[in-house]
């Protein structure tokens, strides 16, 4: 287990159980299932009550949890029949990007997300879940295919933001988000998003310009990273504390703004604790939001996609 800079005192309880269950391994006449249970109660209550009231910034750090399911959990556990499909076919294949034709509860449909990789190899290969253009044009080419043969979109959000790498600037990155995000807009099928970890900047919306957005109840989404807030604003990354206040980055404060439509809970201690059950709870809101759009026509689809960001903020403005 990996824990987290505010979950130490949650470390060390856990920690004590632990040490003291291996002494027992160790030594079989010593009985200390009294002991180490008290202790299992102990850490159950502080991690209730450290992730009741978590801050926006302990909730950037949740989102960025390397154990929290990533892309491909979720694809191999939702999605059955899942035929991959690669490249731009205009540069190269961008592996921050995944994608392909799938069935969902045996119905097909088109699956595209950011994957960022669950070691260091695998980190590396998908670029931390920062996509390049071509990572963006292979979406759009996706979105065609689905648009063509009348597939739902379901996107899965996970990604820091879009590269920022020279490469990236001189293939066109912002041209490639803004296609992403109007051919989002276009679409004459149904198109859900998930927000499953961070949602950064424009790289995020690209995926994002849903009929439907969902949050996990510890992700983020903002325009830009706290740390790269504080840097601009105060020329200082280390308030980055309060730049995730006032960002209103979280699933809570969003969906009161009207950005998201729905919040996913999560396992008590987030998705890292529990990955089997909040992939199920995923799964089951795409189903729901799903069910919702099932019966829309293609014009539809686009006046609620349109008229859903035409209206964002003002619940928040009216409040």
């Amino acid at each position: 287990m990996i824990y987290l800079d505010f979950e130490k005192p949650l470390a060390e309880i856990e920690g004590k159980a632990e040490e003291l269950r291996a002494l027992a391994r160790k030594d079989s006449a010593m009985d200390v299932t009294r002991e180490a249970e008290a202790l299992d109660r102990k850490a159950e209550t502080a991690l209730r009550d450290l992730y009741k009231n978590l801050s926006a910034w302990q909730k950037c750090q949740v989102a960025r949890h390397p154990d929290r399911p990533h892309c491909q959990s979720y694809i191999d556990a939702l999605f059955t029949e899942y035929t991959p499909l690669a490249g731009d076919r205009a540069f190269a294949d961008d592996h921050a990007v995944m994608g392909g034709i799938a069935r969902f509860n045996d119905r097909p449909v088109m699956v595209i997300g950011h994957e960022k990789g669950h070691d260091t190899k695998t980190r590396i290969e998908h670029n931390f879940g920062m996509a390049r253009p071509e990572g963006y044009r292979k979406a759009i080419r996706l979105m065609d295919l689905a648009d063509r043969f009348s597939l739902p979109v379901v996107t899965l959000v996970d990604t820091p933001g879009a590269y920022p790498g020279k490469g990236a600037e001189e293939r066109g990155q912002s041209e490639a988000i803004a296609r992403s995000t109007e051919k989002c807009l276009s679409l004459g099928v149904p198109l859900i998003s998930v927000i499953i970890g961070e949602g950064g900047s424009g790289g995020a919306v690209a995926f994002a310009t849903a009929n439907r957005v969902a949050m996990l109840e510890h992700s983020v989404y903002s325009v830009i990273s706290p740390e790269g807030c504080a840097s601009i604003l105060w020329k200082d990354a280390e308030k980055m504390r309060e730049a995730a206040e006032a960002l209103r980055l979280t699933a809570q404060d969003l969906q009161k703004l009207g950005i998201v439509d729905r919040i996913i809970k999560e396992p008590v201690g987030g998705a890292q604790r529990a990955p089997s059950e909040a992939v199920d709870a995923v799964g089951k809101a795409i189903a729901a939001m799903l069910a919702e759009l099932t019966d829309k026509k293609p014009a539809a689809l686009r006046k609620d996609r349109r008229q859903k960001f035409l209206d964002m903020g003002s619940r928040g403005l009216a409040a």
